[in-house]
């Protein structure tokens, strides 16, 4: 069981140099919680993600996992706790299965060491617990683009973090490896990692998310529940389209809601 951690971004700006892209970000996920991150393209989100992963600094703001400022933290101590799940993409390297998702060890190894007994039983472990262990010798290049995706998914689990920050997991994936992704996040976070995820689809809000974070162009950013943040003008405001939200059914108890523009 990963240990109880808190991400909280309060009033961040980022962006590169003198360039402000985003602005007054300010949101908390824990673990046990998925946040969703929508809106349009070019307002912040992958920026955001960087500032995350301390691979550009914040241009103002604050950071911090369990009260305490990741700014001075170093990227190896900051992969022990937040692992990056990238989308899914080809690598000119044929890499077997189980050695991508032993890349995610390193963060755990010392200089020039080579992974133990004991991290090849994590990544053994990580590729059990997304069903993929029959890959484990297949070449990474090789695979279809939802395989790639679970085997990115079980790279960062390797990894050992208490979070995890998903960047448009599901991009460019058919419907069936959509709702098999969606599935594994719901699964994680029932496990105990906090996540959170950018995505383009409302619908995969109200099927997953916790809470959501609302990007939307040159006004600041709404964050709340799901009922609260993903609305008809919210939606609108952020995406300049109208759209219609229904409940279409229960699932557990919970409402089910579906997501269609008016064209």
């Amino acid at each position: 069981m990963n240990p109880m951690m808190t991400l909280e971004v309060n009033h961040l700006c980022c962006g590169y140099a003198d360039k402000v892209i985003a602005s007054d970000i300010s949101f908390s996920v824990q673990s046990g919680e998925v946040l969703c991150i929508l809106g349009p393209n070019g307002v912040g989100k992958s920026t955001l993600f960087k500032s995350m992963l301390n691979l550009i600094p914040s241009l103002g703001g604050e950071i911090c996992i369990n009260a305490e400022s990741i700014h001075s933290w170093s990227r190896k101590r900051l992969a022990t706790v937040l692992g990056y799940v990238p989308q899914a993409s080809s690598t000119p390297f044929p890499f077997s299965v189980r050695e991508m998702v032993a890349m995610g060890r390193t963060a755990h190894l010392g200089a020039f060491s080579f992974p133990s007994k004991g991290d090849w039983q994590q990544v053994d472990q990580a590729l059990h617990r997304l069903g993929i262990a029959q890959l484990a010798e297949r070449r990474f290049t090789e695979l279809s683009g939802g395989e790639k995706q679970m085997v990115l998914i079980a790279r960062s689990i390797a990894q050992a973090p208490a979070l995890l920050a998903m960047d448009e997991p599901t991009a460019s994936l058919d419907f069936g490896n959509q709702v098999a992704v969606l599935r594994q996040v719901r699964q994680l976070a029932t496990d105990g990692f906090g996540i959170i995820m950018i995505t383009h689809s409302p619908e995969q809000a109200f099927l997953c998310a916790s809470k959501v974070l609302l990007f939307r162009r040159n006004k600041p950013c709404l964050f709340g529940s799901v009922e609260e943040v993903v609305t008809e003008a919210n939606l609108r405001d952020a995406y300049g389209v109208d759209v219609q939200i229904h409940q279409i059914g229960e699932r557990d108890g919970q409402p089910v809601h579906s997501c269609t523009p008016v064209v």
